[in-house]
């Protein structure tokens, strides 16, 4: 399979024979029929992390069947699940995802703001919960969008969440205090912001090697994003000469790997609320996202059929 197009892009080609896909990304490839014509071949999907999940089978059909409910079966086992051992294919193929020249605007060259997050597992009144910089958020009842056009007093924290984290805190230790808060506050930008986010990955509560750290596919809603670059363990300042100004690809979903860092850089030109959250759903319930608000006074008007959640019920 030859890769061509990423989250909607083009990217620089490159041949695979395995696409590693996680939650939210989308990719487009080119195969070449070039095999024998009188047999079929297997097409294979397996999650290489969930030890008990079966592998999904499908036929890439090669042969003229007059009757297309006849499918013949490949003359070959189906392929092998691949075995889980560690991330290194998955940080092979994600790291050749670049920008094919011409394809993409450049990114700016310097951003606005600089938010660092640090992703924990963390109990939350006993309950076993995601944090950013030690807040897991709890969407509110009243839509973000409405409390802050029409300025709806308690509808959301007011106070700003911390835009980083201890520089001391170490990402290979489970935290001394394991206990964090939960919040629904905003990060708040002025339209046509240039924004850096570095999500950094720290170790779980019940971790015992690294084959139980997860890895979060980020996405966020209503952009599209630079993906400057990608690090092992924690983001120091000498890693900024590893992020990426030349072609580092546009996309919508982002992953950050366990132990190590992923850093992104996007524009803040659409007028709105925004979602910055991991696309594995349960994680996202659990607290791991942000909200994003920009430039929410040029949204010119709400429809009425949207209200009536929460405190808008009031207006």
């Amino acid at each position: 399979m030859v890769v061509v197009e990423a989250d909607g892009n083009y990217v620089q080609p490159f041949t695979t024979d395995n696409i590693h896909i996680h939650s939210g990304e989308t990719y487009s490839v080119l195969i070449t029929t070039n095999q024998s014509p009188n047999t079929n071949y297997w097409i294979s999907v397996s999650v290489t992390g969930g030890e008990t999940t079966p592998q999904a089978l499908a036929i890439l059909n090669y042969r003229k069947n007059k009757n297309p409910n006849n499918t013949l079966l490949p003359t070959s086992p189906p392929p092998l699940k691949p075995q889980f051992g560690g991330y290194n294919l998955t940080k092979a193929f994600t790291h050749k995802i670049l920008a094919l020249k011409g394809t993409t605007p450049q990114p700016p060259h310097y951003y606005n703001r600089r938010l660092h997050f640090l992703i924990t597992e963390n109990l939350v009144d006993g309950h076993q919960k995601y944090a950013i910089n030690n807040i897991s958020l709890v969407l509110p009842l009243t839509p973000y969008l409405a409390a802050i056009k029409y300025k709806i007093n308690g509808a959301f924290d007011q106070n700003p969440p911390p835009d980083n984290f201890s520089a001391d805190y170490d990402i290979f230790a489970r935290p001394s205090n394991p206990n964090a808060k939960s919040g629904n506050g905003v990060y708040t930008f002025e339209l046509d912001d240039v924004v850096d986010v570095v999500l950094q990955n720290g170790v779980s509560l019940n971790e015992r090697n690294m084959s139980e750290m997860s890895l979060h596919p980020w996405h966020l809603h209503g952009h599209e994003f630079w993906v400057l670059g990608y690090g092992e363990g924690k983001f120091e300042e000498g890693d900024e000469r590893k992020l990426n100004l030349r072609n580092p690809p546009l996309r919508n979903t982002v992953v950050v790997f366990p132990y190590g860092w992923s850093a992104l850089r996007f524009r803040a030109d659409n007028p709105g609320v925004w979602a910055f959250h991991c696309h594995i759903e349960g994680h996202f319930e659990m607290g791991m996202g942000v909200v994003f608000a920009e430039g929410v006074e040029h949204v010119k008007g709400i429809p009425r059929d949207a209200m009536g959640c929460g405190l808008t019920r009031n207006i």
